[in-house]
């Protein structure tokens, strides 16, 4: 066991740095004057190594989804602020990392065959988009103010109203409920019959 996790340990730190240095390689004989927009690829693909060493390592490596998730998604977080320049968003930024975890969590629970995980990487996942919505409509339309017009103007207010419905559907027992049915997971027993007289 120990050494199958040194091995994945070494496939995957190993196989950063040969990307690394093909990368820098290629851009002192290129000239590579792209470098300010594809560096982010560079964190995606660092997250992306983690799920190789999950897949290499099999179920006992299934924890590497939480880092892989984490790093990849800060990646695709950097990649939409470097592309638009919206660098702002890290106001309300740290909350996607907190779902970046929840989504490790759950990516965990299904490698590993684990159904507790799974929820808990469910509820992390959900609680993180909650403040993502709460703290994205503060700082975008609050603090930013409301005078601007666009896509991004309408998006948090459209899923404040999404949140909030779910949130009183759920408070109120309207939605449905998780352990109203049983999962593949779970063992289901035939109801004990009394003993007969």
């Amino acid at each position: 066991m120990i050494t199958q996790r040194s091995n994945v340990g070494g496939l995957v730190g190993g196989s950063i740095l040969i990307g690394l240095g093909v990368l820098f390689l290629l851009a002192q004989f290129f000239n590579f004057t792209a470098w300010h927009s594809l560096w982010p690829f560079i964190v995606i693909g660092v997250g992306g190594l983690f799920f190789v060493g999950m897949l290499v390592g099999g179920k006992s490596a299934a924890g590497l989804a939480i880092p892989g998730s984490i790093i990849g998604v800060i990646g695709l977080t950097l990649l939409y602020q470097n592309l638009t320049g919206h660098w702002n968003s890290w106001s309300y930024g740290w909350t996607i990392i907190l779902m970046s975890v929840g989504l490790g969590i759950l990516i965990a629970g299904y490698w590993g065959d684990n159904a507790h995980q799974r929820q808990s990487g469910w509820r992390v996942l959900r609680v993180g988009f909650v403040l993502f919505v709460i703290f994205g409509a503060l700082f975008e339309l609050v603090f930013s103010g409301f005078g601007r017009t666009g896509l991004r103007q309408a998006f948090f207010p459209v899923l404040l109203i999404l949140v909030g419905l779910y949130l009183v559907f759920k408070r109120t027992g309207l939605w449905p409920s998780q352990s109203a049915a049983p999962t593949g997971d779970t063992p289901t027993t035939p109801p004990v019959e009394p003993p007969q007289a």
